[in-house]
């Protein structure tokens, strides 16, 4: 009987112990989820709505400025942000509209007409769109069917000292890797 106590004891230690550390890794993976989940930004725009369509004024087929965008809802500890504006929908793929980097952590929207020389602050950085050029390039679809239009903003943990004026899409995504702590965008659409 003493045997049997014993054994049981034993049993019953090894039953807690694998319980104990099965609670302790799924709260460090519940931890890690956590922390990888990026907080999300709302962001939103004076001149459209999510879904809806972008007015002409701001393509190709108007006086193609870029639209006023702002947001809320951001972490503390943001460094500086970073806004891409693509289409997806494009015949050869992935359209890059826009282009805008190390906006400062302490700003919370971006006004209409934003050139490399006008209503933008002095220390944030432009990249090189899809047509080629430096700065906004409206939406210019061929006829069709509606394309869709993603305005996708970053908070960063950092201000990007090291990225130049007029980097990529994919030079700057790579440049944000590790940096990026909350996320954000607003979709418009626009046909010809």
């Amino acid at each position: 009987m003493l045997r049997f106590l014993q054994y049981f004891a034993k049993f019953f230690l090894i039953i807690a112990f694998l319980l104990l550390i099965s609670s302790s890794e799924s709260k460090i993976n519940s931890q890690t989820k956590n922390k990888d989940k990026k907080m999300e930004i709302k962001l939103f725009s004076s001149a459209f709505k999510e879904g809806e369509f972008i007015p002409s004024k701001y393509t190709c087929e108007g006086s193609n400025v870029s639209p006023q965008i702002h947001w809320n809802e951001v972490p503390k500890n943001v460094k500086s942000f970073a806004l891409i504006v693509d289409d997806p929908d494009a015949p050869g793929g992935d359209f890059v509209h826009w282009i805008i980097y190390n906006i400062p952590g302490n700003v919370k929207e971006l006004h209409e007409d934003i050139t490399p020389s006008r209503n933008i602050p002095e220390e944030v950085m432009l990249g090189t769109n899809s047509f080629g050029r430096i700065g906004y390039g409206g939406p210019c679809p061929p006829s069709g069917k509606p394309h869709r239009y993603f305005f996708k903003l970053y908070a960063l943990d950092t201000i990007l000292h090291h990225v130049e004026s007029g980097v990529t899409k994919q030079q700057l995504l790579k440049a944000m890797e590790g940096h990026i702590i909350a996320e954000g965008h607003l979709m418009g659409k626009y046909k010809r």
